[in-house]
């Protein structure tokens, strides 16, 4: 098993900035790749931004391009998320995820590990 904890959360006004991180453990030979989703109180849990292990690769939401940048420090086994820019329409439970491919990774069901989230409050 993997096990991914999330931290960096928290309360900000528009444009200001906030980095996530996800700290794995365990099994973390298994993981091909790593991800953000985030889900908003009434939606459905989208995607954000995903890494393949080594790096090689990032992949980011339409709606988080050029705001949001994903990355990872292997020796730590963690992956970050900086946001900057934030909106009112970011407001969500970040999540982070593990998958053992790196083929799908825009969809919640490549993932086999999740954390357990972590809260962003942006406000106007």
């Amino acid at each position: 098993q993997v096990q991914l904890v999330e931290s960096g959360g928290g309360l900000v006004q528009a444009g200001a900035s906030l980095r996530l991180s996800c700290g794995a453990s365990g099994r973390t030979f298994s993981v091909k790749a790593m991800a953000w989703f985030r889900q908003a109180p009434g939606k459905e849990r989208e995607f954000v931004s995903a890494i393949t292990w080594d790096g090689s690769s990032t992949y980011y939401a339409d709606s988080v391009k050029g705001r949001f940048t994903i990355s990872r420090d292997n020796p730590k086994r963690t992956v970050y998320l900086q946001m900057i820019s934030l909106k009112p329409e970011d407001t969500a439970v970040y999540y982070c995820a593990s998958s053992p491919t790196t083929n799908g990774l825009g969809y919640a069901t490549t993932y086999r590990y999740w954390g357990q989230g972590t809260q962003v409050t942006v406000s106007s």
